[in-house]
């Protein structure tokens, strides 16, 4: 090899095609994908991250007219009327119960249900039972709650119509505070088990068949098999699942229970929701109810957190 003018080796790998583009960064060479997710980003910029600043005024007796700016620092004032309001009291209790037996009864449904569909044989039926349990979870809950009310209606309801033919007297379901934390869970059951069913019908999609007719050889039956094969096969997704639901525990959603609350029943079945949209956005009490906000979601991240190392600890499967 010749030396240059000036006693120097040339550079020879300026003039290897493609070595300036692995010098490049990693995002500019894939500059595509990062596009693609760029509006997902936006969306949690604008709408989660940026009006976390507003939790500022928990701590200030807040007024729309002075603003963050003006409004005087009270520090855990708050906080301490949290836990000092029976109110609060009662509807931290009701949103515990009707979580609760949402985990207890909901969460299984639709793993009982993907199991029960995954041995369907006949494509066609299965297709149409699964078109028929997605339907409900595209309604919005004014159209649900329209149904559970008219099906509950002590004078044209169809329950009660079934308790006339049985020789018994109409139920007002919905004026009965004792009915109405099971209306919420039953009528959110009916909404959402088909739609819950769709990532355990795919996890049951990867369960390798031959562990079946192994088990069929060795004389298994269907239950045996759902007990030996079927649930420990889905147990990293449920522990998943579960994971993500018990961080959401006070968190019911406003829709379900606003549409399906009266004044009747509000003793039993007003929740966080209710009452921050009650006390918050109708009352004028935005310091108390940004706090019962951030309340709810240091609750969230402790249960997350404890939850996650249980799990990690007992069965192996968390979501970090």
């Amino acid at each position: 090899m010749e030396l240059g003018s000036k006693g120097a080796v040339p550079n020879q790998t300026a003039s290897i095609p493609g070595t300036a583009a692995k010098r490049k960064p990693y995002w500019l060479k894939h500059w595509q994908i990062y596009t693609m997710v760029l509006p997902g980003l936006i969306f949690f910029l604008l709408f989660k991250y940026i009006p976390l600043t507003g939790i500022v005024i928990a701590f200030q007796d807040y007024t729309v007219f002075t603003g963050i700016f003006g409004s005087n620092f009270v520090g855990f004032k708050h906080f301490y009327n949290l836990f000092t309001y029976p109110e609060f009291l009662r509807v931290l209790k009701n949103t515990l119960l009707i979580s609760i037996y949402q985990i207890v009864l909901g969460f299984p449904a639709p793993i009982a249900l993907a199991m029960l569909m995954n041995e369907v044989r006949k494509l066609f039926f299965k297709r149409a039972v699964q078109t028929v349990l997605y339907l409900p979870h595209f309604l919005s809950w004014v159209i649900v709650g329209g149904l559970v009310i008219n099906f509950l209606s002590p004078s044209s309801g169809m329950v009660n119509d079934v308790l006339r033919w049985l020789g018994k007297e109409p139920i007002f379901f919905m004026q009965e505070p004792n009915y109405f934390r099971s209306i919420v869970v039953i009528s959110g059951i009916w909404k959402e088990v088909g739609w819950g069913t769709i990532i355990y019908l795919a996890a049951l999609a990867g369960i390798n068949p031959e562990l079946y007719e192994a088990a069929e050889v060795d004389g298994a039956g269907k239950l045996k098999q759902a007990f030996s094969i079927t649930l420990p096969s889905l147990l990293p997704t449920i522990m998943v699942l579960l994971l993500l639901r018990i961080g959401n525990v006070l968190d019911l959603g406003f829709e379900q229970i606003y549409m399906l609350l009266n004044p009747l029943v509000t003793e039993t079945g007003e929740v966080m929701d209710t009452y921050i949209y009650r006390i918050g956005l109708l009352g004028g009490q935005y310091s108390y109810t940004t706090a019962i906000g951030l309340f709810k979601s240091l609750v969230g991240v402790i249960l997350v957190v404890g939850a996650n190392q249980l799990s990690k600890r007992t069965t192996g499967n968390s979501i970090y």
